[in-house]
């Protein structure tokens, strides 16, 4: 079992298209929130996350971040033990 997973992403988005790979490879399927053109949606990413770009990826209640960030736990083997509860 895993937490739930939320990414907030835009569908012509690489960085999101990667990530939502990393995490199928892991088993997961997140809750997607596009926030294509979309302010209110945009926004509550904003002010969720801190951040303007997408992805933003959320763990249980953990921020993780972009890409990069998901990219970084994964490499460092941190991302498997954040998922499970």
């Amino acid at each position: 079992m895993t937490r739930p997973v939320v990414v907030y992403s835009s569908r012509y988005c690489g960085f999101c298209s990667r990530a939502l790979r990393l995490l199928d490879a892991k088993g997961v399927q997140p809750e997607i929130i596009g926030v294509d053109g979309d302010r209110e949606l945009r926004r509550e990413m904003e002010n969720r996350s801190g951040r303007h770009t997408v992805p933003q990826v959320f763990i249980g209640d953990h921020h993780v971040g972009g890409y990069d960030d998901l990219q970084a736990l994964e490499a460092a083997g941190k991302l498997d033990p954040l998922l499970a509860d």
